[in-house]
């Protein structure tokens, strides 16, 4: 039995979202970024889930369970997503149903991504937990791949835990690099083999990695609430429309729209074409303003996102937009080479008039390999 960490990277979504078969399954620009969540394994009797202490002051948060008995796995805690992890992935994995028998583990847990970010913090709890169980347990790596984790994933927290969502979030953090992903054919959200699994292309072999400022508003904010909302009504528009999307309901043209700043940036991003590149992000984000207000949210993606869009564009990005979901949550910019230390500078002045107590404010690396498991 070992004694190993797991850790797991933020995503950001570049350009193409919210069409990672959320809202319209086409294709997004998305990428890992050194922002971290990490687990420490180590055997035990029990199973426990344990959050870590950050100050010695604080009581110590767990979860307990007996692994020779039957699991009765209730929801309503932090660790939901840990023990929704686990109650899904021992029902698709017969080889850990009987493994998990013979004796527990101890996962402690910790996180640098900001709660309710759009930075996918929430997904990685789970990348977390189903990698620990894989490689605790020492399990078929051919039927328990990193694909096929992604997709569950996805149905932990929408079929499972209810919280409306694409495949962006649940692909990239395992994954890694500056990815383009197409998302054909999953927008009905089936069983996972019933429909195909997301097209990952990694681009950093080919590419020049982009000048990024991701700052994180303070400012909390649901995803799953946001898209339960466009995503009912994208279907809703979507089952009665045939045809060419140029002729669709707004929604469907809408996200036809957005998932084409995707293809079209491949090609600016090959070529190091930023001025273009930051086009398509101002124009992916202008997109989502106008089907956000369309969906009734009347401040579009949040006045304090679209003021601190507006700032950064004034202080000389080349484009600015969400990094997931709106309302809330966090922005990044694209600027030209060896800005980045002028930019904040002149930033985070800014940022303090808006009273943004809370803020954080990073320059993301692009971490390649995603996901990583360290045998301690």
């Amino acid at each position: 039995m070992k004694f190993f960490t797991v850790k797991v990277p933020a995503r950001i979504n570049i350009l193409g979202n919210p069409s990672d078969a959320n809202e319209g399954a086409h294709q997004t620009i998305s990428a890992a970024i050194n922002i971290w969540a990490e687990a420490k394994v180590e055997p035990n009797e029990k199973i426990i889930f344990e959050k870590a202490i950050k100050r010695p002051s604080r009581k110590t948060e767990l979860i307990e369970l007996d692994p020779s008995r039957e699991l009765k796995i209730t929801y309503g805690t932090e660790f939901d997503l840990l023990l929704a992890s686990l109650k899904m992935l021992l029902q698709f994995s017969p080889e850990l149903s009987e493994k998990i028998k013979q004796h527990g583990f101890k996962i402690t847990f910790s996180t640098e991504i900001p709660r309710q970010s759009g930075l996918g913090g929430s997904t990685v709890l789970a990348h977390l937990a189903l990698l620990s169980l894989v490689h605790f347990y020492r399990l078929d790596r051919k039927k328990h791949n990193l694909y096929f984790l992604a997709e569950l994933t996805q149905r932990i927290e929408e079929k499972e835990l209810g919280i409306t969502c694409g495949f962006a979030d649940r692909y990239v953090p395992l994954l890694g690099d500056l990815a383009y992903i197409d998302y054909r054919g999953k927008v009905w959200h089936l069983p996972i083999k019933d429909e195909p699994y997301c097209a990952y292309e990694k681009l950093g072999d080919y590419v020049d990695y982009p000048n990024l400022v991701v700052v994180y508003s303070g400012l909390e904010h649901q995803s799953g609430d946001v898209h339960k909302i466009m995503r009912g009504k994208y279907l809703e528009e979507l089952k009665g429309w045939e045809g060419f999307y140029e002729k669709g309901p707004f929604m469907v043209r809408q996200m036809k729209l957005i998932g084409d700043t995707a293809w079209k940036g491949k090609i600016a991003l090959l070529e190091s074409d930023w001025t273009r590149f930051g086009e398509l992000m101002n124009e992916n984000h202008k997109l989502v303003n106008e089907m956000m207000r369309y969906c009734g949210f009347d401040e579009g993606a949040g006045e304090v996102n679209n003021n601190l869009i507006e700032i950064g564009m004034k202080l000389g990005a080349l484009g600015a937009k969400l990094t997931g979901a709106g309302r809330g949550g966090s922005v990044f910019y694209l600027l030209k080479p060896n800005d980045e230390d002028r930019f904040i500078s002149e930033l985070m002045p800014k940022i303090k008039e808006l009273n943004l107590h809370n803020a954080q404010v990073w320059v993301p690396s692009i971490v390649r390999q995603g996901a990583v498991i360290i045998d301690r």
